[in-house]
């Protein structure tokens, strides 16, 4: 079965800056919010990027020792939640750690779930999501691993089991 590949804008092997730890980011292209002061602006066209397959992702991450998590960004991750679900799901059945930045919140990928049986695939295989919308007059350089204030870091886990949005509070991802 081939699937159609996703649309990337980018890969960054070994990142710092996406989550705690050496991490895989993958990049989305395309992206329905234009959040104003977005900082990945070139991912927002659903038109362009690189097409890639999930094992091409996973070939690349099982080249790399170092990594120890992966990030979902974009663009929007859960606008390709099919396909990034299954390598989510890799991943963490070879023990890395899981996230996805989304400008979704996570009572509204719920919501979309319902439609789009993906976006709960995607949502069981995380870890973590930093959620909603970047709004720029909400811009701190003192949040960690978030853009804006209104950005919240769920643990999806137990977000699910509760059915509710339940904050990640750990030091490892707020500072």
């Amino acid at each position: 079965m081939t699937d159609k590949p996703l649309m990337l804008a980018g890969v960054i092997q070994n990142s710092i800056v996406d989550g705690p730890g050496i991490r895989m980011t993958v990049f989305t292209q395309g992206c329905p919010h234009h959040c104003p002061g977005c900082h990945n602006p070139q991912t927002h066209p659903f038109e362009g990027g690189e097409p890639t397959t999930v094992e091409q992702l996973i070939e690349r991450l099982q080249g790399d020792p170092l990594v120890r998590g992966i990030t979902l960004s974009g663009g929007e991750p859960f606008c390709q939640a099919a396909p990034l679900a299954r390598f989510a799901q890799y991943c963490r059945q070879h023990g890395l750690e899981t996230a996805a930045y989304s400008g979704y919140t996570f009572e509204e990928l719920l919501e979309m779930s319902k439609q789009d049986e993906g976006v709960l695939a995607l949502l069981q295989q995380l870890d973590i999501l930093i959620d909603g919308r970047f709004e720029q007059d909400k811009k701190s350089y003192e949040l960690r691993f978030r853009g804006s204030s209104n950005q919240r870091t769920i643990d999806v886990p137990a977000s699910l089991e509760a059915g509710r949005a339940v904050l990640d509070c750990s030091e490892r991802w707020n500072g």
